[in-house]
């Protein structure tokens, strides 16, 4: 056990009991496929096992910690995010068909602030639909919606697959990190050089990483990298198809994609060596991904060059890549946090004086003083460099859509893909 998993809370009896009934299906198809798996299989048996994993299961992923959430996404921190999104969304409706798609909806708390952002701009969508393959997140973002948008529940849809053909905007909020990745290992050692595939095998009855040589599309995609060895990285190859795909369905609209990741250059960049598996357990970061399998959740960082290269090859135009601090900024989330502010200044009570008396209950004017307090601390979340601004970046893929994109209109970086 390392530093990071002994300060991690223990798991309850019946956490670690579907874990181990998890590590048991992993461990016969290790068995059944010769003793070795990639670790992009592992990883998509981890989260989406039927019933087991990480995102097919039934424990509770998002919220802060004591709700016994994972992690924070930045629809649940403020609904700013939504109602910022949404003046982009709204331009890419008008261009194209006035149907969302959201991809992986989480909570369901970006669809009911976005709902309302969209109806209050004029471009409420006739269709609103979440492809959402997880039944506990099907239902959890139900209960979100009938509590937060009751009055646009009626419009909203679940899909099992995507459409053979759509136009409108395709919404994926953190989607790619999750994504099954190939963990690469680039060796100058004498004795096994090249480029090795980091998988999982079985060691004492144990799950334990094992490597072999890689091979096929994979070794291709990695000798195109050009990576100096000695490296450890990851490549999605399921992300590049999921993105093809996409493109080939889109017939006019735009894809949104927020993620954490890099321009190619800068991931794969010698001084960054290293893993960018990360897991999320309990609002707390450990990089142990065999690590009770099904109870965390496994990301790696986003390759949004590759990102690209996938919708442009399949015919779409690459119409932004930024920060998300600079998109937010761009579609006026400094506006909408000054109205919010102007709007709730009004609330009748017994005077900001009450929000610093100690233990009196907060009300009008210093219940508005301080929820305008957490909203702009949620903003700045969002928006810093040392948070979440700089390490997210927001990538537009479309067809038909006349440009400029406003949420794209300062600080575009496609020059640096």
């Amino acid at each position: 056990m390392n530093l990071q998993q002994a300060e991690l809370p223990e798991p309850s009896a019946d956490a670690r009991a579907a874990s181990e009934a998890l590590t048991r299906i992993i461990a016969a198809e290790i068995a059944a496929a010769g003793g070795w798996i990639s670790f992009a299989r592992y990883m998509e048996l981890a989260l989406y096992a039927p019933g087991l994993g990480y995102y097919s299961g039934g424990s509770r992923k998002f919220g802060d910690y004591h709700e016994g959430g994972d992690f924070l996404t930045a629809p649940e921190l403020t609904p700013l995010f939504g109602q910022a999104l949404a003046r982009q969304v709204a331009q890419v409706l008008a261009a194209s068909s006035p149907r969302v798609i959201e991809a992986g909806a989480g909570s369901g708390r970006l669809a009911a602030d976005l709902l309302p952002a969209l109806s209050a701009l004029g471009c409420e969508p006739e269709h609103y639909q979440i492809l959402e393959l997880s039944g506990e997140l099907r239902a959890r973002q139900q209960a979100t919606l009938a509590e937060h948008a009751p009055e646009f529940f009626d419009r909203v849809e679940w899909l099992d697959e995507l459409p053979d053909r759509f136009s409108g905007c395709l919404l994926g909020n953190e989607v790619l990190d999750a994504m099954p990745t190939h963990a690469l290992r680039w060796s100058d050692e004498s004795s096994q050089p090249g480029v090795l595939e980091r998988g999982v095998g079985l060691a004492d009855g144990r799950l334990v990483f094992a490597e072999r040589p890689a091979s096929g599309a994979l070794l291709a995609a990695a000798n195109a990298l050009a990576v100096q060895a000695p490296y450890r990285g990851e490549i999605s190859l399921a992300a590049r198809s999921w993105v093809s795909e996409l493109a080939r369905r889109l017939e006019q609209g735009a894809m949104l994609l927020i993620d954490y990741g890099l321009a190619r250059h800068e991931l794969y960049h010698a001084q960054r060596d290293g893993s960018t598996l990360r897991c999320h357990y309990r609002h707390r970061v450990h990089d142990d991904p065999l690590w009770f399998p099904g109870l965390s959740d496994i990301t790696s960082h986003v390759d949004f060059t590759a990102v690209a290269e996938a919708g442009f090859d399949a015919g779409l135009e690459v119409l932004g890549y930024i920060s998300q601090a600079n998109f937010l900024i761009n579609c006026g989330v400094g506006e909408l946090l000054q109205e919010r502010k102007v709007m709730r200044s009004g609330i009748p009570g017994d005077g900001a004086g009450a929000l610093c008396m100690p233990g009196t209950p907060l009300r009008g004017p210093a219940t508005a003083n301080m929820e305008d307090l957490r909203a702009r601390g949620a903003v700045n979340v969002l928006i810093s460099p040392n948070e979440m601004g700089e390490l997210f970046k927001v990538i537009a893929l479309g067809r038909g859509v006349p440009g400029p994109l406003p949420g794209f209109s300062r600080g575009d970086r496609v020059h640096a893909l």
